[in-house]
């Protein structure tokens, strides 16, 4: 079978959208290009299963609409497989409308992504899609149906499918697949140096990315769009990990590494990732980069991923309000923030944070202690960089349930599900005080203290002065107004 797994290029004003491998959706007005994970394991699942594949990213590839469909119908697929998420749902309805009426007649499209596994219903009927695959683990389903030659006796339970004009489905996805069994990906097949540089997390290139895991340990923060895909959380063979990576620094040159999992494993797993490196050698070749939460690591264990190479740890934050965290079921004490921040900082480890802003009952004073948590953090150095977004409940989480019943939503328009607008009702005066909130975040970056931790830990590495100003001016540009 010929499966295209593509995603088109979404030409609009508002900038370069973030789909792969996001959590939150974002137009950029400088573009980053994070490795999809998930589809790069299903291309090479199927190439490996004897499927003829194309994996054509029209984004990251920057093509034009024009020269993207050229390459499809060149290929012409039995199978086009588009990830979705919600601000770009319905761009994708009509792309694939548009599509059917011009790619061969046999030629199929499934939708995968956690709007879809939200609300597949929603899609099966507002465009003329054939499958929707739900659930995270769309890959061991996408190489099923390929397998299955669109036998829908023979597909496993997450598959939605038409049949005799009936919208049908084989029953709630399952999380029982083994990620043991997947081969490592195959980085030629998906053009990994696409991803390779243009990359903010990344201050060696060429990088790339995996995942030990899929996807948090925690899975229990109700705005979290991958609590959708991932309800349970399992991990791969340490050993298996540190194949994958011995590989990409041997074959690929690679010199950054980020673990896309949701949470890195934590615990004894995480100490026999660590000496693994260190007997390897692997922590002197490349760094390594993943996402972690506060209040479950002490400070012999970040001392510890700083020998065994880890350079960059990102904690979502979302607000200094205990309030807050407590209703997004983070499990965390705003105190241990800043303890934790410290511990990881003085451990010789970059520290990335996340912040949110918007939340719908969070007031100016409240909003204001998460901009003096977030620049306070900077100024100390405890942080060496920080993200902000606004607060948007996605279909499928409780968040989201939450808000609308309590009809705290402005609107259920997916398209303003973007980030460039705030979709929450919130006791302030205006969208512009969210906005302000967050480019008075950014400027953290130029308050003196901050810039002379920025220096002291950049002394000579100018490329990276002149990467962070350029990231440092989008974030202000994309949250203009």
């Amino acid at each position: 079978m010929r499966i295209a797994i593509a995603y088109p290029p979404l030409e609009s004003e508002k900038g370069v959208p973030l789909l792969t491998q996001n959590r939150q959706f974002q137009w950029f007005s400088r573009p980053t290009y994070i490795f999809p994970v998930v589809p790069a394991t299903a291309a090479t699942m199927l190439k490996k299963a004897g499927h003829e594949v194309l994996f054509l990213d029209g984004i990251a590839a920057e093509m034009t609409s024009a020269a993207f469909d050229a390459s499809l119908r060149d290929f012409a697929p039995d199978l086009v497989v588009v990830e979705t998420k919600t601000p770009v749902v319905k761009r994708h309805w009509r792309w694939i409308r548009e599509r059917k009426a011009q790619l061969q007649p046999s030629c199929r499209f499934a939708l995968v992504g956690d709007h879809v596994t939200a609300m597949p219903e929603e899609s099966m009927a507002e465009c003329p899609v054939d499958f929707i695959l739900t659930g995270g683990d769309w890959d061991f389903l996408l190489l099923n149906v390929a397998d299955a030659a669109f036998d829908v006796s023979k597909f496993e339970p997450g598959v939605w499918y038409r049949e005799g004009g009936e919208v049908r489905n084989t029953g709630p996805f399952r999380l029982d697949h083994d990620l043991n069994s997947a081969p490592h990906i195959d980085r030629e097949l998906v053009r990994w140096e696409l991803y390779s540089c243009r990359n903010g997390n990344f201050k060696r290139t060429p990088g790339t990315y995996i995942m030990a895991g899929r996807d948090c340990w925690h899975a229990k923060c109700t705005f979290c769009s991958w609590t959708t895909l991932y309800p349970k959380y399992r991990t791969r063979r340490v050993d298996d990990v540190l194949d994958e990576i011995q590989d990409l620094v041997e074959r690929y040159g690679v010199r950054e590494i980020m673990d896309d999992s949701g949470s890195f494993p934590a615990g004894s797993w995480l100490t026999d990732f660590c000496n693994g490196m260190i007997a390897r050698g692997l922590n002197r070749k490349v760094r390594i980069d993943c996402n972690m939460r506060f209040g479950r690591l002490g400070p012999d264990d970040y001392k510890l991923m700083r020998k065994a190479g880890f350079r960059l740890v990102l904690f979502g934050v979302e607000s200094a309000n205990q309030e807050t965290l407590d209703r997004f079921c983070k499990a965390l004490k705003v105190e241990d923030v800043e303890k934790g921040a410290k511990w990881a900082s003085d451990a010789g480890l970059a520290v990335h944070l996340t912040f949110m802003f918007g939340h719908a009952w969070e007031g100016p004073e409240e909003m204001a202690n998460t901009v003096r948590l977030a620049r306070r953090l900077l100024a100390c150095g405890y942080a060496a960089t920080l993200q902000c977004t606004l607060t948007i409940p996605y279909p499928g989480t409780p968040l989201f349930r939450e808000l609308k019943e309590a009809g705290m939503l402005t609107t259920l328009d997916w398209d303003d599900y973007d980030q460039r607008t705030a979709v929450t009702k919130t006791p302030l005066a205006s969208e512009s005080d969210v906005k302000k909130a967050i480019r008075d975040v950014y400027r953290g970056f130029l308050q003196p203290r901050a810039l002379w931790h920025l220096f002291r830990r950049n002394l000579f590495d100018l490329s990276f002065y002149y990467r962070g100003w350029r990231y440092l001016k989008g974030h202000l540009t994309d949250f203009s107004g």
